[in-house]
């Protein structure tokens, strides 16, 4: 009988930088949090303006934190151990594009969600899955970096990770979000170099879903990560939903009238709750 033998053959660009990216991630003692939230006004209403749902988590966790400075904080070791604070959140989305005839993870930048509109938001994600993968500049110096030998390229993903923290928001962001819910799937507890990774999983026909957030428990404690994810489905229930609202009505030609007619109905409904 003949031997059945395999093939060996090198890693391809987007294999290498995964494989950075868990080098480091492997290095940070991360804890998931779960809650679940409630969310079925938020679904009816996005149905209709067709807002993403990760435009809308992005925007709920730049603006709980302006609340929690934890959430905009991270742990660098170069030339001392510190902890840096950026003034705004800076998110890097896990998105899946073809890359030379395979599927590969590129990770593009939301600057300070909490201060961009939904509708801006969610232009910038179609725009990281439609426009050419060499004109989105975090792409592309992602491609350009791990063409570089291994010792060059894991030496510049440490120093961008420990030296400074200007640095280390503008290039790799303050927090991360990796979803394939879509997909019918969740992680449990998905691994990453930043200090916080926001996930969420399949939502229920009642709007219930399960969100988690990862985060480095050497700047915080579980107590407060799971303040700030109470904090978040009042963000999303609250002022997202009132501004999913608005662009309903903007986009149906609604007057400010039925605007707070539906205000209106939502406090009675939470009244008539508690």
């Amino acid at each position: 009988m003949s031997s059945v033998r395999g093939r060996y053959f090198r890693l391809s660009l987007p294999r290498r930088w995964i494989g950075d990216v868990l080098h480091f991630a492997r290095k940070q003692p991360s804890v998931p949090v779960e809650r679940t939230m409630a969310l079925g006004e938020v679904q009816a209403i996005r149905q209709q303006v067709a807002i993403s749902w990760p435009a809308l988590f992005l925007k709920a966790f730049g603006i709980v934190s302006q609340e929690y400075p934890e959430l905009r904080q991270a742990l660098l070791s170069f030339p001392w151990t510190r902890c840096y604070e950026h003034p705004v959140s800076v998110a890097s989305v896990a998105i899946e594009r073809m890359y030379e005839g395979e599927p590969a993870v590129f990770f593009g930048q939301v600057q300070a969600p909490e201060s961009q509109s939904l509708s801006s938001i969610d232009q910038s994600l179609k725009q990281f899955k439609t426009e050419p993968i060499e004109s989105i500049g975090t792409f592309r110096r992602l491609i350009q970096i791990t063409k570089w030998p291994w010792i060059l390229r894991r030496f510049a993903w440490w120093m961008t990770l420990n030296w400074t923290g200007e640095k280390r928001a503008k290039r790799l962001g303050t927090f991360g979000m990796s979803v394939y819910a879509s997909l019918g799937a969740s992680s449990l507890h998905p691994l990453s170099p930043l200090s916080y990774l926001l996930n969420y999983g399949v939502m229920d026909e009642q709007g219930r879903v399960s969100v988690r957030l990862v985060y480095d428990h050497r700047i915080v404690d579980g107590a407060v990560v799971a303040r700030a994810l109470a904090s978040m489905e009042s963000a999303l229930t609250g002022p997202l939903l009132d501004e999913l609202i608005r662009t309903q009505h903007l986009l149906t030609g609604s007057d400010k009238h039925a605007t707070q007619a539906i205000h209106t109905e939502r406090r009675n409904e939470s009244l008539v709750s508690r």
